[in-house]
């Protein structure tokens, strides 16, 4: 098989295991933020970074609902993380948000997070703080361990795969 029927393939594969209702939940829950102006913050660390930055142009621009990534504002960020912990940095920024009930907080994250592994912290604490202040929260993760479950009231990929 060629490289690219190999990668078609795979690609295939990993669509096939999305769960279709469970995208229209989600995109359901996209226009009632929108109309209700409602604000979606978009969190990710590393590739999930790049995905909420590229995340917030598109919602903005295409969707019309208002949008932020807290790593599109590198300065705050990085003073975040130095003067208050990296643990703590994006729920500090949702605090200083204002975030509240009629918001969303929407993560991209291969593992969902876990607090007793200390694997990506500042999600597990931001998505305390999101169903503290009674945000929606959604978000696109693969792995069913993570503590995005637990906390999500609607997410859409969640599947184990060995891609």
């Amino acid at each position: 098989m060629s490289y690219a029927a190999q990668y078609l393939q795979e690609a295939a594969d990993i669509l096939a295991l999305l769960d279709p209702s469970a995208i229209e939940r989600a995109a359901d829950l996209l226009l009632q933020l929108r109309e209700r102006s409602g604000r979606l913050f978009l969190l990710g660390v590393g590739g999930g970074a790049g995905h909420a930055s590229h995340a917030v142009c598109d919602f903005r621009k295409i969707a019309q609902i208002e949008a932020y990534a807290p790593s599109d504002n590198v300065s705050e960020l990085t003073a975040r993380v130095n003067d208050e912990g990296w643990d703590t940095c994006y729920a500090n920024w949702l605090r200083g948000s204002r975030l509240n009930d009629a918001d969303m907080v929407f993560v991209f994250s291969v593992g969902g997070g876990d607090a007793k592994q200390n694997i990506s912290a500042n999600l597990v604490r931001a998505l305390e703080y999101a169903g503290k202040a009674g945000a929606t929260i959604c978000g696109v993760h693969r792995s069913s361990r993570g503590c995005m479950r637990p906390h999500s009231r609607r997410q859409f990929v969640d599947h184990n795969s060995s891609h």
